[in-house]
């Protein structure tokens, strides 16, 4: 199957799943269960990934998987499904939006196809290698934004792990000062989807997972947009940390963020 005609097959399934949750958890029927420290998963959460799986294995059934919840982790040589049933459990257990159904496809070590189904705006972003990126069906590009100065950021701040805390929160200081705002959402995919239609210009957060940035990181892309990790390279997958922008104040943007946070690192 061709990446365009896959992609289009995974965004319905995922508009389809999300809004059927959506009417399961306004009718309250989900369970939450506590994973770790602030660290929480619905039954729902459990529920749309296995929905998930079953359907995207009968796409696609040599592909492996990486999903949050473990419902499978056997990976493929090739093809690798990433899947994170509901980003922004918190925001969803509370009825804060944002909240979204986030689907990546690895062929490789490379993201081709993504697809971020946002459930309390029924906004879906979708994009595959090649093809551009969409919401709702309409062609997205991020922001022409030119300088931090004229910026509005978004970041994430840590439940559990907080050996970064300390820089993190001088790049706040930091940008607080020089851009025009930050916000934080609470929901990874959500962020990088918001980048890619140009609500925002950048984002950045550390302590990620692959399944949380796996579908937005080529939504971005496909959209025009710049990622990097903390260390100036492209392991912004796998490795835990994730700057992502308009690309045109990325390098800016590094410059401020990176010796921040790497030197309180570091220096632990």
């Amino acid at each position: 199957m061709e990446l365009k005609e896959l992609c289009k097959i995974v965004a319905e399934t995922a508009r389809t799943l999300g809004r059927e949750l959506l009417e399961k958890r306004d009718n309250n029927a989900f369970e939450v269960m506590t994973k770790g420290h602030n660290d929480f998963v619905t039954s729902l959460d459990k529920y749309s990934e296995r929905t998930l799986v079953q359907k995207l294995s009968q796409l696609l059934p040599e592909a492996g998987f990486i999903t949050e919840e473990g419902t499978r982790s056997d990976r493929a040589e090739r093809f690798n499904w990433v899947i994170d049933p509901i980003d922004g459990t918190t925001n969803f257990i509370h009825r804060v939006p944002p909240f979204a159904i986030s689907i990546g496809l690895l062929d490789g070590d490379e993201i081709t196809l993504g697809v971020v189904y946002e459930m309390s705006h029924d906004e879906l972003f979708a994009a595959y290698k090649g093809g551009g990126a969409t919401l709702n069906g309409k062609p997205i590009h991020v922001s022409n934004c030119p300088s931090v100065a004229n910026a509005l950021i978004t970041t994430g701040f840590p439940y559990s792990n907080f050996s970064r805390a300390k820089g993190l929160l001088q790049t706040l200081d930091t940008l607080m000062r020089t851009c025009h705002g930050l916000r934080r959402l609470g929901s990874a995919a959500t962020d990088l989807c918001y980048v890619a239609c140009g609500r925002f210009d950048a984002y950045y957060e550390y302590d990620l997972k692959p399944y949380d940035v796996a579908g937005g990181s080529i939504i971005l892309s496909e959209a025009g947009g710049k990622l990097s990790d903390y260390h100036h390279g492209n392991d912004y997958i796998f490795g835990k940390e994730m700057l992502a922008s308009n690309g045109l104040i990325h390098s800016e943007l590094e410059n401020i963020i990176n010796p921040l946070i790497n030197q309180i690192e570091d220096n632990k």
